[in-house]
């Protein structure tokens, strides 16, 4: 039959049959079909309180991957929008971490059903349902020898730094509350302060008593701050988050006034997290000038202006700090600054020996 086609017919015919065959995908069975992986899903903070940090991973998954929070807190009633990976599913494990080192966490949410998440109850952390009973373990040593933290508390964490022998300045709100705290010094030896703290609520100050030699005391600046002048912030923010280590920033006095003109304060542009607070403000002679005690909440302001403010924090007076201390009996340190500026590097060297990092255990 082949033989009495036309030649160009019997090469064609000749050249198809040595292709390879191609088989069909059979349609897929609607029994076997995945669920479809949401566009996004909206993670709601509903424990009352600004949250550090938030990590949403694949159920299952042994670890919580990053922290998404790379642009700041997330406020109270404030929602996360996330985008998860096409591969990703529906099942999600979800965690929020607050301030005061407090957690809320929900486990096997399917957020194909669920599209808005809601976390609160930050006090208690839920169990993922098949993890097998933890073993306690034994607190890890302290660096440099001293009192051991206690895994099982619930902590919060801010920052100090010597203004006399044995003594500690801090904010009053770092430690209040507090059933122990430590200090970490420079040199990475753990101290536990001596209660009670001396208080000023209005201020917002605190001394604590922290026998072993913390380190050498810093020197306060008396001669008057005018706006405009350059400083530099010391401190651990976000601690568990960002560095382990102390951090350093640099920004101007904004005013010389806080919120709503409050005249125990100044306003100031360096920027400032949570773990700041209690840190020593240093002129670009390395004196102190003022305490970090807090920063605006740029979300509920913009949520009530519908503008976003910039670098607006706060720091207590200097002035207010040393009478709070001669209040106490104390003679702190004190000289003008009327040299040359340092750079903002070797004013962290001054500050870094004196300045301490506070555990607060609850």
């Amino acid at each position: 039959m082949l033989r009495a086609m036309p030649r160009p017919l019997r090469l064609a015919l000749a050249a198809l049959a040595a292709l390879p065959l191609l088989a069909q995908a059979p349609a897929p069975s609607p029994t076997l079909a995945q669920p479809a992986s949401p566009e996004a899903f909206r993670i709601v903070n509903g424990t009352g309180a600004d949250a550090v940090a938030l990590h949403a991973v694949r159920s299952g998954r042994p670890d919580w991957g990053s922290n998404l929070l790379s642009r700041g807190l997330l406020a109270p009633d404030a929602r996360f929008a996330l985008r998860p990976a096409p591969s990703a599913g529906c099942r999600f494990d979800l965690r929020l971490v607050l301030e005061d080192g407090r957690e809320a966490v929900l486990r096997e949410q399917d957020i194909c059903a669920n599209r808005e998440v809601r976390l609160a109850n930050a006090a208690v952390v839920t169990p993922r349902p098949d993890a097998p009973p933890r073993t306690p373990q034994p607190p890890p040593p302290a660096a440099g020898g001293g009192p051991q933290p206690n895994t099982g508390a619930r902590v919060a964490s801010g920052t100090g730094f010597v203004v006399a022998r044995d003594v500690v300045l801090t904010n009053q709100h770092v430690v209040e509350g507090c059933n122990r705290i430590l200090v970490r010094t420079a040199d990475g030896r753990t101290l536990a302060a001596t209660p009670p703290a001396r208080v000023d609520q209005r201020r917002d100050l605190a001394l604590l008593t922290v026998p072993g030699d913390p380190g050498p005391p810093l020197t306060f600046r008396t001669n008057e701050v005018r706006r405009g002048e350059a400083v530099v912030t010391y401190g651990f923010p976000l601690s568990g988050v960002l560095s382990s280590g102390p951090t350093l920033t640099t920004g101007e006095v904004s005013a010389l006034a806080g919120m709503q003109d409050n005249p125990v304060q100044f306003q100031i542009s360096a920027p400032v997290q949570p773990g700041n607070s209690g840190g020593p403000l240093l002129d670009r002679q390395g004196h102190v000038v003022g305490i970090v005690v807090s920063k605006l909440n740029a979300q509920r302001i913009a949520a009530r202006t519908g503008d976003i403010p910039q670098n607006v924090n706060f720091a207590v007076k200097g002035t207010e700090a040393m009478d709070f201390l001669r209040r106490a009996g104390l003679t702190p340190l004190a000289a003008e600054s009327l040299g040359v500026d340092r750079s903002a590097a070797e004013v962290g060297e001054t500050a870094h020996r004196s300045t301490l990092f506070i555990r607060c255990e609850r």
